[in-house]
C-alpha cells in the first residue's frame, strides 16, 4: 500500500534545504511585522464590570460580526491541541518542521488573547457567556484525523488559508462598524498569510520530489474540517457568518480550495502509482463539483 511505504519514511532528508530556506524567509517576514496584542486592544473603553455590568445593550456590533469574531476566537483556543498533534507528527523528523512549529505557536499564541480581550475590554460579549463558551470548546479538545507529515502540512495549509481569508472578509464588514476591530481582524491575517505561505510551499517540496505524495494531499482535501468545527451551534453560526459577514462556501471554495488545487498544479501532476493517479483524478473530480455547488449558490447570491 501507498501508505505503508510512506510511512517508512515520512522525512526525506533531501527537503531539508529548500525547507530551511522556507524557515528563514518566514523568519525575515515576521520579524519585519513583529507585534504584541496589546497594541491593538482599546484599553480607553475598558470600565469594572464589578461597577458597571455587562448588559446586552452594550454591545456595538451587529450579531453578525459578534459571531464572526466569536466564532474565530473558539477556534483559535485550539491551538494547545493542533500543536500537540504538530509535536508528534514530526517527532524525530526534520529539525526545521520542529523549529518552525515552534516559531509558530510563538506567533498563533497571541489571536485568542488578542479576540478574547477586545471582545470583553469593548463590550461586545458577555464574559461570563464567552467564559463558559471557551471553557466548553477547550474541554472537548481537538485532534486531527492525520498521521503522516505530508497530511499535516496539506491540512495546515488549508487551514491558515481559510482563517486568512475569513479575517480578511470579516474586517471588511466590520470596518463600517469598528475600525479598531478591523484593524486587528487585518493584523491577524498577516500572521496566518506568513503561515500558509510556509506549509504550501513545503507541501510543493514534496511534489517536487515525488508526485506521488498526491495520495495525501487527496485525504487531507477531501476530509478538512477547520478546528472548532465541534463547537455549540457550529452550523448555525456559520450560516449567519456566511449570510451577513461573507464568509462560506462560495468563499471557501473560490478563495481556499481551488487557489490550492492550482498552487500545487495537481492537474499537472504524473502520478507513477495506481492509487495516487486515482486519488488526483478523484480530487480533480471533487474540485469540479464543489464549483457547480459554489457556482448555484453565487447565483442565489450566497457568500
Amino acid at each position: 500500500m501507498l501508505v505503508e511505504h510512506y510511512r517508512l519514511n515520512p522525512f526525506d532528508s533531501r527537503l531539508e534545504p529548500e525547507l530551511n530556506e522556507l524557515f528563514q524567509v518566514h523568519r525575515d517576514r515576521a520579524a519585519k511585522i513583529d507585534w504584541s496584542y496589546h497594541e491593538y486592544i482599546p484599553w480607553e473603553k475598558a470600565r469594572s464590570f464589578k461597577e458597571d455590568p455587562w448588559k446586552p445593550e452594550q454591545r456595538t456590533l451587529p450579531l453578525s460580526i459578534y459571531t464572526a469574531v466569536e466564532t474565530s476566537l473558539l477556534t483559535e483556543v485550539n491551538l494547545p491541541f493542533f500543536y500537540k498533534h504538530l509535536a508528534v507528527t514530526f517527532k524525530g523528523g526534520l529539525k526545521v518542521l520542529q523549529d518552525f512549529v515552534r516559531t509558530w505557536v510563538s506567533e498563533e499564541d497571541q489571536h485568542s488573547s488578542l479576540l478574547e480581550t477586545y471582545l470583553i475590554v469593548s463590550r461586545n460579549a458577555d464574559p461570563d457567556e464567552l467564559h463558559r463558551l471557551r471553557k466548553t470548546v477547550v474541554e472537548q479538545g481537538f485532534e486531527p484525523d492525520f498521521d503522516t507529515a505530508i497530511e499535516t502540512m496539506v491540512y495546515t495549509s488549508i487551514q491558515e488559508l481559510a482563517t486568512m481569508v475569513f479575517y480578511n472578509n470579516v474586517a471588511k464588514g466590520a470596518s463600517n462598524y469598528d475600525k479598531d476591530l478591523a484593524a486587528l481582524l487585518r493584523r491577524i491575517s498577516k500572521d496566518e498569510s506568513l503561515h500558509f505561505a510556509f506549509y504550501r510551499d513545503a507541501v510543493k517540496a514534496y511534489l517536487k520530489l515525488d508526485h506521488n505524495y498526491v495520495y495525501f494531499i487527496h485525504k487531507a482535501m477531501i476530509a478538512f474540517a477547520m478546528p472548532g468545527a465541534d463547537m455549540p451551534n457550529f452550523r448555525e453560526r456559520m450560516d449567519l457568518i456566511s449570510k451577513e459577514a461573507h464568509y462560506g462556501p462560495v468563499s471557501y471554495f473560490n478563495q481556499v480550495f481551488l487557489p490550492l488545487i492550482e498552487s500545487w498544479g495537481i492537474a499537472d501532476l504524473q502520478p507513477s502509482r495506481s492509487e495516487a493517479m486515482r486519488a488526483k483524478e478523484d480530487l480533480l473530480n471533487y474540485s469540479l463539483k464543489l464549483k457547480r455547488i459554489s457556482d448555484r449558490l453565487a447565483a442565489k447570491g450566497i457568500y
